[in-house]
């Protein structure tokens, strides 16, 4: 495999590639995300190789599932940084860059719409997410056709609600959810860590811990209802300027809990500073 993966920029190009590859036998893994890579998006290109032959690697930052208010400009754009990382790290075969227009040419009218899991949660928040999310990642497979993609479990909603559209849909690709890499002191990494400053970042760091106590408190029988309020005051006694929300759900429909009858996932997200934070575990 070479240490230096291509650049491809368009969807024609994209495929044209692929098609090569297929008619050598490869099995194709597709790896979405944004940019601004660590070590979070290298575990994924990592554990796809268990799955695929070649590994693609899309990075676009979606128009789609940011709101105006929120951080699209700001958000990090290291094209060449990244292609850097991913070849050092040696996995990757392909990046798939395409501009705004690429996948959002004059005209555009069409929107992917899940419910199910896409319900609640995030999408309370901020209501136009999801869609953009799935738009953009439906157009990303249709373009890729990979046999597998994978996602990082720090996104855990978004895991679900690309299964669901990905089943409900009848495309015949394996989704993947990778676990959650951490810092030293276990905050879950993400691109918008950097924005975060010196006192933030250590207010930031407790946020796992919180999570870890209210799963133990669950477990030594503190109704899931009681141990929800525990957490969110703690947060906030942490130095969090909000919690959006810290629910106990069921880990494969994200229903609420009333007990651990059934595998269960523990969700938070919160805002620090002007840093909004997502973390979950299982319980």
């Amino acid at each position: 495999m070479s240490n230096a993966p291509q650049i491809v920029t368009t969807v024609a190009e994209l495929r044209h590639r692929i098609k090569a590859l297929r008619q050598d036998g490869a099995k194709i893994g597709l790896v979405p995300t944004m940019g601004a890579l660590h070590a979070g998006h290298l575990s994924l290109t990592r554990q796809i190789t268990n799955h695929a032959d070649v590994v693609v690697v899309s990075i676009f930052v979606n128009p789609t599932q940011f709101a105006p208010h929120e951080d699209f400009d700001r958000y990090p754009r290291t094209l060449m940084a990244d292609a850097e990382k991913l070849g050092a790290s040696g996995e990757t075969d392909l990046i798939f860059a395409p501009q705004v227009t690429e996948l959002y040419p004059n005209g555009f009218a069409t929107r992917v719409e899940v419910k199910g899991p896409a319900l609640g949660l995030e999408a309370d928040v901020r209501p136009h997410f999801f869609s953009g999310v799935t738009t953009v990642v439906s157009k990303l497979l249709i373009a890729a056709m990979p046999d597998v993609a994978m996602f990082g479990e720090k996104d855990y909603q978004q895991l679900l609600v690309v299964r669901r559209m990905v089943e409900d849909l009848g495309l015949n690709i394996r989704i993947l959810g990778a676990p959650i890499v951490r810092e030293r002191d276990g905050l879950a990494m993400s691109s918008r860590n950097a924005y975060l400053s010196e006192n933030e970042r250590k207010i930031a760091g407790q946020l796992n811990v919180i999570l870890q106590n209210l799963i133990a408190k669950v477990r030594d029988g503190m109704p899931i209802a009681d141990a929800e309020e525990s957490g969110k005051a703690a947060v906030l006694e942490a130095g969090f300027n909000s919690v959006d929300y810290l629910t106990l759900r069921d880990a494969e429909t994200l229903a609420p809990l009333s007990s651990l009858e059934r595998p269960a996932r523990v969700l938070v997200a919160a805002t620090v500073g002007s840093t909004r934070l997502l973390d979950n575990m299982a319980v």
